[in-house]
């Protein structure tokens, strides 16, 4: 007990250095806040983490609200046969965070949830330093069935889903009250933080004797006001949606229920509906998704933001020490990497590029026992393994690509999860290895597994070209990219998400298609013919014309697509309104 006692006054410490200032709430489903802490699935998660590194960095004052997910996403393994194989990957908060010295109350099913939580406090690389609370509802207060409401990432059915949103949601705003957090404005990252507006609907209630027929029974402008939405999803099976009658089972009648309907939708609570009309500010995550997304809500302003990645974080240590010596605080400020191309002398950037891609080989020899040739060229492709992905594209004509190959051999590094309940995600994932072993005897391909940011960070800086082939128009951004021009690696990719903006073709690197709509028959030619013609004979023929691409693939792109100036356009955009 004293021991307990004594964690709650240290954390209470710490938290006063945090509640002084006014600060923004960021809510997201999944943060990924270091490799082998499980809180994070893919992109989004990875993004999040990017995004408070940079407010760290930068030391703008937020806090951020996510689940503890006590038994994370999950672990991969691959089977003979090319299978996914899922295991739990359980995590102890209590080894890197501090529990929190109060605790909430929900109502589910209409019984009290308690909702505790765990402070994490996120570092920053120059000694900025941002709370993080995971709210954590495995506490003695509750029922075996609730406490593992917590317990899994993208776990469960609607129902599971559902509860999960409303300990984020409302619990989170709750708790944060609770511990005095001087809330200037909440950010909803993705829709699944939504059911915090129909929190901030109670705490805005009018008086019931004031009301008049008919007139809304809560301060619906005041709370807007108060909130910033950025949608992640072009594709309409991304939202999260409920039927009523579970949300009326579940959540009981938490708000007026035509309030509800009015902001939700009429037939189900559609949550992205619910944020967008509750939201005074709204974005998507590149120019091109916020256009699709305003032809997906017609009559919403949907500004565009497009995303960034943390500099710091995914620059391989050869690249940070040549960025140091040329350009000192790019970190900082990473519009300075817009003089590499004339400044980063070629056979340094070289050098570099080679030490980061030895260290990826040696990651394929020690988790696969497969050696590749330092001089080959690497296509890198890691992404979830979702059909509009298309991580099958490279491989639509088995016959076209060993003939590419025989000219001028290649190598390919796979990775990639599939969600449990994707079947076709896992389908894609076997259909990979079938031809991994079609083409054993003509190309070097390994896939590995257990796809995290650790072998996300040797791919991208350890690749020298990286792959991105979505169906458009679903890639909303795509980060993964972005990555691999802070390591001087050059795109070949679809004309989707963040590449729309990148790309300068020859430049940066290479685009895969039009803008048109996809169509795999036509996007594979051109992939090939871009590999065939463009891209393996500039690499294996001209090697100064290949390092003046990755040059420009760092001014021109990473001086850009970085989180810190997409913090600062929230910032301007967003926060100061």
């Amino acid at each position: 007990m004293m021991c307990e006692h004594a964690c709650a006054k240290e954390t209470q410490a710490m938290l006063k250095e945090f509640i002084r200032n006014e600060r923004i709430a960021y809510f997201s489903m999944e943060i990924a806040l270091q490799n082998d802490i499980p809180t994070y699935s893919g992109g989004l998660g990875v993004l999040s983490g990017d995004t408070l590194r940079s407010a760290a960095d930068l030391e703008m004052p937020m806090v951020a609200i996510t689940l503890v997910h006590r038994l994370g996403y999950f672990r991969q393994s691959i089977d003979d046969h090319g299978g996914q194989q899922e295991q739990a990957d359980p995590w102890a908060p209590e080894k890197y965070a501090a529990p929190l010295p109060a605790k909430v109350a929900v109502t589910i099913e209409n019984r009290d949830v308690w909702v505790g939580g765990w402070l994490y406090i996120l570092e920053g690389h120059m000694g900025g330093r941002q709370p993080v609370l995971l709210l954590d509802t495995d506490l003695d207060e509750n029922t075996a069935e609730d406490r593992q409401i917590t317990d899994r990432l993208y776990g469960g059915d609607a129902c599971y889903r559902l509860k999960q949103e409303i300990v984020l949601g409302i619990g989170g705003v709750r708790l944060l009250n609770a511990l005095d957090f001087n809330v200037r404005q909440y950010h909803l990252n993705e829709g699944h933080s939504a059911l915090l507006v129909l929190e901030l609907l109670r705490r805005h209630a009018y008086p019931a004797a004031d009301l008049r027929q008919g007139e809304s029974p809560y301060d619906v402008p005041s709370v807007r006001e108060l909130c910033n939405f950025t949608t992640h999803t072009p594709v309409e099976a991304g939202q999260d949606k409920f039927p009523y009658d579970l949300v009326s089972r579940i959540l009981d009648d938490f708000v007026d229920s035509e309030t509800l309907k009015g902001l939700a939708g009429r037939d189900q609570l559609n949550m992205t509906s619910l944020a967008m009309n509750m939201s005074d500010y709204v974005n998507g995550v590149a120019k091109r998704h916020a256009e699709v997304s305003r032809r997906m809500f017609p009559g919403y302003r949907v500004r565009a933001i497009t995303n960034g990645v943390h500099p710091h974080t995914w620059a391989s240590i050869p690249l940070r020490k040549l960025y140091d010596a040329h350009f000192p605080g790019w970190c900082h400020e990473s519009e300075q990497l817009v003089r590499a191309d004339c400044c980063i002398p070629k056979d340094d950037l070289w050098q570099a590029h080679v030490e980061a891609k030895k260290a990826l080989i040696a990651l394929i020899q020690e988790r696969c026992g497969i050696t590749l040739d330092a001089e080959l060229p690497i296509l890198g492709f890691a992404r979830r393994m979702a059909a509009y992905k298309r991580p099958d594209l490279l491989f639509h004509d088995l016959a076209r690509l060993r003939e590419i190959a025989r000219r001028r051999p290649f190598q390919i590094v796979l990775a990639g999860k599939a969600h449990p309940r994707d079947e076709a995600g896992k389908q894609m994932i076997q259909l990979l290895h079938e031809h991994i072993r079609e083409l054993a005897d003509a190309i070097p391909i390994v896939f590995l597994p257990n796809y995290d940011m650790d072998i996300a960070f040797k791919l991208v800086s350890g690749s020298d070209v990286w792959l991105n082939t979505p169906l458009r128009p679903f890639e909303a951004s795509g980060t993964s990219g972005m990555k691999a021009a802070f390591n001087g690696v050059p795109n070949l990719s679809v004309l989707d998400g963040w590449w729309v903006e990148g790309c300068i073709e020859g430049v940066t690197g290479w685009a895969v298609g039009n803008n048109d709509e996809s169509d795999n028959g036509e996007d594979a030619i051109s992939l090939y013919r871009k590999l065939d013609e463009v891209v393996l004979p500039l690499y294996h023929e001209d090697r100064d014309g290949w390092i003046s691409v990755m040059q420009r693939a760092i001014s021109k792109n990473a001086s850009i697509f970085n989180s810190h100036r997409m913090m600062r356009r929230y910032a301007s955009d967003a926060y100061i309104r």
